[in-house]
């Protein structure tokens, strides 16, 4: 029988559908114990062997933001020159980043070359260790939310160009650029939805074999 009642279960559900990517804080800063308390759940995340492979940079330093920030634009330029007519239109509108007003940034690492876990799982399937530091993640992304704060998650970036500009060793994989903070506003529909960029599934096919 399971140990949690049909509320929390319910509660859980509402959590995961009001979990969205936000691009657009407040600047008020978040109090480092509760920060703190949020990253503390990445102790309870599943990792493969035991390896624990995230490793959590704090983008703190105006020269650090200054950095990452014009990683952002001129990638996102790049990304641009990707599209034509009406999507090239319409993504030249998009936010999609709160990188000028997020308190709080953090770059996730997975580190490829750890000793921990002994390369159990990874030896076969390396790609398991980066696959742990997203379970992490999403375990921090939804407990953050329990406490009203948002998280938005940057991936147009260079990944290369941002672990040098944090001077971090080679054998680090980024994982996510995360901005951390009080919402300006909540929603339980995807920004990218609301702007007529894509529409989410009504179910999930499953295939059988």
């Amino acid at each position: 029988m399971s140990r949690f009642s049909s509320d929390f279960q319910s509660g859980l559900i509402d959590l995961m559908r009001w979990r969205r990517d936000v691009r657009r804080f407040r600047t008020d800063p978040v109090d480092e114990a509760l920060l703190a308390q949020c990253l503390d759940t990445f102790l309870f995340a599943p990792s493969v062997g035991l390896s624990e492979p995230w490793r959590i940079i704090s983008v703190d330093s105006d020269t650090a933001r200054a950095a990452a920030l014009d990683n952002f634009r001129e990638t996102n330029a790049r990304a641009l020159d990707g599209y034509s007519g009406d999507k090239a239109k319409l993504y030249s509108t998009l936010k999609l980043t709160g990188m000028q007003e997020a308190p709080v940034q953090l770059a996730v690492f997975c580190d490829t070359a750890t000793a921990k876990g002994a390369g159990l799982g990874a030896l076969t399937m390396p790609e398991m260790r980066p696959y742990s530091v997203v379970a992490a993640i999403t375990q921090f992304w939804l407990y953050a939310r329990a406490q009203g704060l948002g998280v938005g998650w940057v991936s147009i970036l260079d990944p290369a160009r941002l672990r040098r500009d944090l001077d971090l060793p080679g054998d680090w994989s980024l994982v996510a650029y995360l901005c951390v903070g009080w919402p300006e506003a909540f929603s339980d529909t995807p920004e990218l939805e609301q702007a007529g960029w894509e529409d989410r599934r009504g179910s999930i096919p499953l295939e059988v074999r």
